[in-house]
Parts: structure tokens; C-alpha cells; sequence
């Protein structure tokens, strides 16, 4: 159900710059394959890495499909929208630190959107709600 919902909005956002972030390799790999987005995991290589990122900022590609090795020390400052479809359970240090990258402001001025896509009726739906609680605690609508 996620790969339809994840190809839902990766079309409603079609030519912005997007991440989709992840935590379960097998679920990426099927994720980038099903959007046609290349993937950036902890086996892809510095230099591959680096040459992705570098077309992602330049909008030579407009979609990434990165795992937790992009929530360290990476600078996407354009990417606008991101979409998290699996994390570190209640992480909320996790979520804030995705959310803190997509919503600085951007040079061309677009709206930046933040979506947690969360299969329904399970603990991950929990983990969600906790980590909501603790965005709104902090100022986010």
C-alpha cells in the first residue's frame, strides 16, 4: 500500500525536488525501482553518492530514494518535499532532523511538504503519533 501512496504523491509533486527517505533496504530498493528514482543506501559508493547528490542539486534528477545514510551531513537545501515511509520507530530526534532539512527556506521560494506515510492499524502507526506529538510540541502545524 505504501508504493501506491508514495507514487501518489511523488506525481502530484512531478518535477519538484523530491526524497523519499527510508529505513528497510529491501522496501527502498522497490520503492525506487516502482518511482524510477535512483537509490543512495550505505553500499552505494562515495563517489556515486556524491555524483547523485550533485545532479540533485543541480535538477539534473528530481527524485532520490535515500536511506539513513542521508540524514547525516548531507546539504539538499532545494528539496521541498520528502517523503518518509519507514524510520527508527519513535525516533523523534529522526523525524526532527528530516523535517529541519526539507523546511528551510528555499531560494526559489517554493512550499516545502513534509509527508509520513504510516500503514494503518499497526505499531508503526503508534511510533507516528508519538513522534507527531512531539513536532506539534515543538511549533509545527
Amino acid at each position: 500500500g505504501k508504493n501506491r501512496v508514495v507514487e501518489q504523491l511523488v506525481a502530484q509533486h512531478e518535477g519538484e525536488p523530491t526524497l523519499v527517505i527510508g529505513q528497510y533496504l529491501d522496501q527502498l530498493h522497490e520503492l525506487a525501482e516502482h518511482i524510477g528514482a535512483d537509490l543512495i543506501t550505505g553500499e552505494t559508493t562515495v563517489r556515486e553518492r556524491q555524483r547523485l547528490f550533485d545532479a540533485f542539486r543541480t535538477g539534473e534528477i528530481s527524485k532520490l530514494v535515500v536511506s539513513k545514510v542521508a540524514n547525516f551531513s548531507i546539504d539538499l537545501p532545494e528539496a521541498s518535499v520528502a517523503i518518509q515511509v519507514s524510520g527508527s520507530f519513535g525516533s523523534r530526534q529522526e523525524e526532527a532532523q528530516r523535517l529541519g532539512r526539507i523546511m528551510r527556506p528555499k531560494a526559489s521560494g517554493r512550499t516545502a511538504h513534509f509527508y509520513t506515510v504510516v500503514a494503518r492499524d499497526t505499531v508503526d502507526q503508534d511510533f507516528a503519533a508519538h513522534r507527531q506529538r512531539f513536532l506539534a510540541e515543538q511549533g509545527y502545524a
